[in-house]
C-alpha cells in the first residue's frame, strides 16, 4: 500500500478500507473536492467562459450591436436620451472626437466604446472567445507534443535521445517572446501551408501553431527527466525481465505515470499561452482584424487610455482573473494528484 493511499486511510473516519481500493484517480477527485480554494477558481473559470461562450446573445439581442463594425457616426441611448457614440471634443480648438464611456446600461455600450465607435462590453466577451480557444488549443498542442517527444527520448536513449534533445536545446536557446515574435512577423503576412492545409494570416491557426510549438520544451524537458527515472525503477526492471515488449512498457508502465506530469502542467501552460497571446495581440501579430482578443483590445484602448480608460483595464482585469484562476487551479491538481508535493513544501517552509 503506497503512503497516499495510507494517508487516506488514516484520515478517513475509522479508517474506511475502501478508500484504499479506490483507484488514484478516484482519490485525487476526492483530495480536489475538499480544495475549497481552486473549486472557487473552478468556478470563476465557468463563468468567465459561459460569459464568453453567450458573446454572440449579449450582442445581438441584448445590446443590439456588431462588435466588428465601425460606428463612428451611430448614437445610443443614456438616461433616456440619444446621443452619439463619439463624441465631438471640447478640448483645444475642438477638433476630434471621443468615444463615449461605460453607462453601466447593458443594453447600450456597457463599458463605453473604443476608438472605432465598437461595443467593448461586446468585444471583451468574443475577444474572450477567441483567446480562451487560442490558449487551450496551443496548450493541448504544446503538451501532446511534449509527452510525445520526452517519452520517446527517454525511454528509447541513444541517438534518437540525442537528436531530440538537441532539438529541443536549439528551440529552448531563443527567448521564447523573442522566438514567438519572429515567427509571427514572418508569418503573418503570407500565412503557411502544410501539405493541402493553407492557413492564412488572418486565420487563429496561425497563433494556436506558434505558441503551440514555441513552448514545447519547456514541457518535453521534465517529462524526459522523469521517464528516464521510471526507466530505472524496479517494476519496469521487473516488466523487462518478464519479456514485455516496448509498446507494452511504453503503454502499461511509462505512459501511465507521465500523464499526471502533463495534467498539472496543462493549466499553467493554458494560462501561460493566453499571456503570450495577448502579448502577440498587442503587438499587432497576433489574432488581426476584424476578430478581437483581450490582447488587441488592450491595444485599442491604448489611445485612449486617459479619457476612457475601461477600454483597456477591462480586458486586462479579465487576462489577470483568468490566468490566476488558472494558476490556483493547477497548484490544487498538483495537490491532488501527488499530495506529499504539499508535504514537502510544507516541511521546507518550516
Amino acid at each position: 500500500m503506497s503512503g497516499a493511499i495510507v494517508d487516506e486511510v488514516l484520515a478517513s473516519p475509522g479508517g474506511d478500507l475502501a478508500v484504499a481500493a479506490a483507484s488514484p484517480w478516484r482519490l485525487a477527485r476526492r483530495r480536489l473536492l475538499r480544495n475549497r480554494v481552486a473549486l472557487v477558481m473552478v468556478a470563476l473559470l465557468a463563468v468567465i467562459v459561459a460569459l464568453c461562450i453567450c458573446a454572440p446573445l449579449y450582442a445581438h439581442h441584448i445590446a443590439h450591436t456588431n462588435p466588428f463594425r465601425s460606428n463612428l457616426d451611430g448614437t445610443t441611448t443614456v438616461n433616456g436620451k440619444r446621443v452619439p457614440v463619439m463624441v465631438q471634443s471640447t478640448q483645444g480648438l475642438g477638433l476630434g472626437v471621443t468615444p463615449i464611456g461605460p453607462t453601466w446600461d447593458v443594453h447600450h455600450y456597457f463599458l463605453g466604446a473604443d476608438g472605432q465607435g465598437r461595443d467593448v462590453a461586446a468585444r471583451l466577451l468574443y475577444g474572450g472567445r477567441n483567446s480562451l480557444l487560442i490558449g487551450t488549443s496551443a496548450a493541448l498542442i504544446t503538451c501532446f507534443l511534449a509527452v510525445l517527444i520526452g517519452v520517446v527520448a527517454g525511454f528509447f536513449g541513444g541517438l534518437v535521445d540525442g537528436v531530440l534533445s538537441r532539438l529541443l536545446d536549439v528551440v529552448w536557446a531563443f527567448p521564447v517572446y523573442l522566438l514567438a515574435i519572429s515567427l509571427s512577423t514572418v508569418l503573418i503576412s503570407r500565412g503557411f501551408s502544410l501539405g493541402p492545409l493553407h492557413v492564412t494570416s488572418g486565420s487563429l491557426l496561425l497563433p494556436i501553431t506558434i505558441i503551440g510549438l514555441v513552448y514545447i520544451p519547456y514541457v518535453a524537458r521534465p517529462i524526459r527527466g522523469e521517464v528516464l527515472s521510471l526507466r530505472r525503477r524496479e517494476f519496469v526492471e521487473a516488466a523487462i525481465g518478464l519479456g514485455a515488449s516496448n509498446w507494452r512498457l511504453l503503454w502499461s508502465d511509462i505512459l501511465p505515470n507521465v500523464v499526471t506530469t502533463a495534467i498539472v502542467l496543462f493549466p499553467l501552460m493554458l494560462a501561460i499561452d493566453m499571456l503570450t497571446e495577448a502579448a502577440l495581440s498587442f503587438l499587432s501579430i497576433g489574432v488581426q482584424e476584424p476578430k478581437a482578443s483581450w490582447g488587441s483590445i488592450i491595444l485599442d484602448g491604448q489611445d485612449v487610455l486617459y479619457t476612457r480608460p475601461a477600454v483597456a483595464l477591462a480586458p486586462g482585469i479579465a487576462i489577470a482573473l483568468t490566468v490566476l484562476a488558472l494558476n490556483v487551479l493547477g497548484d490544487g491538481i498538483r495537490d491532488a494528484l501527488d499530495p506529499r508535493a504539499k508535504l514537502r513544501r510544507t516541511d521546507k517552509d518550516t
